[in-house]
């Protein structure tokens, strides 16, 4: 195999920026050989600015069982995630996943375990903000251990701002039975995969997550969560679709100094001359504050390949073996983050990791059975199988 043929089910507003990507000849060792939507307007969009007689198939299965791709990239409604990849590796197919991993993790505990027992398919995730040089840089230095341990993690991300017209855009858009919630689940996979893969996962959880408060819609677009690492560090997270002038600030404080990007562009480090363990213990002087080094901006690679750069680390690892950008399996994590903060905040108490998945799935039916929006193919409510 010289080049991976990649096939992109879904050709909604992220499908169809891969489709546009690959044509262009972004990703060296990939060519796009097939695309896969239900929506006959998207089918349309794909036949004219595809090449003439370009496949172009009315659902993922048609294409998975194609025979007319090596790789499948999955672009499509959270809660599908995990049946079209498990179906696609059924095949022997790679699979690259867009985030989120699936909507609950019992459902991508499923596809974890699939893939486990497929050792020869490559299962990805498109984490793409992984490959920024300020979080690279930032995974580094803190689990690199030269700054010490974690103390408080503290991430207010709120710059995720959305309309009503955007939340009207489509009848599953923002409803529990259609996307499986708000602005956790959509937005910010990605921040919560970033802070875990920084930070590390925490112990406890308890979130306030507001459902419909900004916008007319059923979940939540306002959310406050408290986190508790097994160290002692604490930790918070806030976000929301409804804040202008929003704020974009991860700070990360250690024992010997603190990590801080605002707007992902630059990041700095105050650094401290000794422990603030070390310093308190021994320090004579009520008031005195630990010696510091000073603040710098901290000097990275500069590089920040996004998306394809994902799908050229995806490639490698078919073709050569060498390493993903995120593994399959690590879409666990940031789901786990989400489904806790959301049964908080149902349960209003707080959650212990790993979290009761059974619970959480039950409550998750609860609401989809009480979902606004019945679309086709989406009306049904997941048994504890995963199976709709």
């Amino acid at each position: 195999m010289n080049k991976v043929r990649m096939g992109v089910i879904g050709m909604g507003n992220m499908g169809s920026t891969h489709i546009k990507s690959l044509m262009a000849g972004n990703v060296p060792d990939m060519e796009l050989t097939a695309v896969a939507d239900r929506s006959e307007t998207r089918r349309k969009w794909g036949e004219e600015f595809l090449p003439a007689g370009f496949p172009v198939y009315k659902d993922g299965i048609e294409l998975i069982r194609s025979g007319k791709v090596d790789a499948v990239l999955l672009a499509i409604p959270h809660y599908q995630h995990p049946v079209l990849g498990m179906e696609a590796m059924k095949n022997n197919l790679h699979v690259m996943c867009e985030k989120p991993a699936g909507v609950y993790t019992k459902q991508a505990r499923e596809m974890n375990e699939f893939a486990a027992a497929h050792k020869n398919l490559v299962f990805g995730m498109m984490f793409n903000q992984r490959t920024n040089c300020v979080f690279r840089k930032m995974h580094e230095l803190v689990q690199g251990g030269s700054l010490g341990a974690i103390k408080r993690v503290s991430w207010i991300i709120t710059d995720w701002y959305r309309t009503q017209a955007y939340y009207d855009s489509g009848d599953w858009r923002a409803t529990w039975d259609g996307e499986g919630g708000g602005v956790l689940l959509n937005q910010c996979p990605h921040n919560l995969d970033l802070l875990q893969w920084i930070c590390g996962m925490p112990s406890k959880v308890r979130a306030f997550c507001h459902n419909g408060k900004w916008h007319n819609i059923e979940v939540e677009d306002d959310v406050t969560a408290y986190l508790e690492y097994p160290n002692g560090a604490t930790g918070t997270f806030i976000t929301t679709t409804g804040d202008a002038p929003g704020t974009n600030r991860f700070e990360v404080t250690m024992e010997m100094g603190k990590l801080v990007t605002e707007g992902t562009k630059s990041l700095k480090l105050t650094k401290l001359e000794v422990s603030e363990r070390e310093w308190t213990k021994t320090c004579k002087e009520g008031f005195k504050r630990p010696p510091e080094q000073g603040t710098i901006d901290v000097e990275t690679d500069g590089q920040n390949e996004q998306h394809n750069g994902v799908l050229k680390a995806f490639a490698g690892k078919i073709l050569r073996g060498t390493p993903l950008i995120a593994e399959g399996r690590e879409g666990i994590y940031g789901l786990t983050l989400s489904n806790s903060m959301h049964l908080s905040s149902w349960l209003d108490k707080t959650i212990s990791l790993p979290i009761d998945e059974e619970l959480f799935l039950s409550e998750l039916n609860k609401r989809r059975a009480a979902s606004k929006a019945k679309t086709a193919g989406q009306g049904k409510v997941f048994d504890t199988s995963g199976s709709y």
